[in-house]
């Protein structure tokens, strides 16, 4: 045989032998490749202990049907809420009537058409009202004295029993003396800013009574005779 066949047959078998090392070198190569790379992705399992007073898992709550959500009721406007409505059956509450004019209390036409509410309040003490379609336009006293008023050209006097008089004009305007209704004589003076004095004289002008006005009108009743002194001093007297 002739030398360079026996060295072609030698090359091969040498090439052979060393891909068949290189072929079992492989499955080995994979199997130690594979052990080691185990071992540095992931540290062997250690098992904590359980740490005290840990929670235990509840068991699973046994599932139940949730009751269907009330609406709340809407409040009222404002943010109050809503009065509830009145029981059934039930009558709604009537309001009271208002108080009744109280006891001792009795009327009079005055001669403008007014009308005077006169109540008696004991032990020579009146009060009066004067209304006018249920208005109030003044009110006058009588108490330890007669009472008096001069209603813009109507002269009202309340006597100390509760008799009430009223009569439009005959005014005479003070300071000055003046003859007035039924004999009598007035001689009225100024004492002060709405402040007048009245000096009521009878016969022989013997002085009978007096008025003092004193920012207030008076009254006073002279034997059956009315007479009123205004606070601006202005008298009149009338039958």
């Amino acid at each position: 045989m002739p030398l360079s066949t026996i060295r072609r047959a030698t090359a091969t078998r040498t090439l052979a032998g060393t891909v068949l090392a290189a072929a079992l070198l492989v499955p080995a190569a994979t199997a130690c490749s594979s052990a080691s790379g185990a071992h540095d992705s992931a540290a062997p399992a250690t098992t904590a202990p359980a740490a005290t007073g840990a929670a235990t898992t509840a068991p699973a709550a046994t599932p139940t049907t949730a009751a269907p959500a009330t609406t709340p009721a809407a409040p009222a406007k404002g943010g109050a809420t809503a009065p509830a409505a009145a029981p059934a059956g039930r009558a709604a509450t009537t309001p009271a009537a208002p108080p009744k004019a109280p006891s001792g209390v009795r009327t009079a036409t005055l001669v403008d058409g007014s009308t005077a509410e006169i109540q008696d309040l004991g032990n020579q003490h009146y009060a009066a009202r004067i209304l006018n379609k249920g208005q109030v336009l003044a009110t006058l006293e009588a108490k330890e004295h007669d009472g008096g008023l001069d209603a813009n050209g109507m002269f009202v006097m309340l006597s100390l029993d509760g008799r009430i008089h009223s009569w439009m004009g005959g005014g005479h305007q003070g300071p000055g003396t003046f003859k007035l209704a039924g004999g009598w004589t007035a001689k009225v003076t100024k004492t002060g800013e709405l402040r007048y004095r009245a000096e009521i004289l009878g016969n022989e002008n013997a002085v009978y009574g007096t008025l003092e006005a004193n920012q207030q009108d008076v009254g006073l009743d002279a034997n059956g005779i009315s007479i009123v002194l205004s606070a601006g001093g202005e008298i009149s007297a009338h039958e």
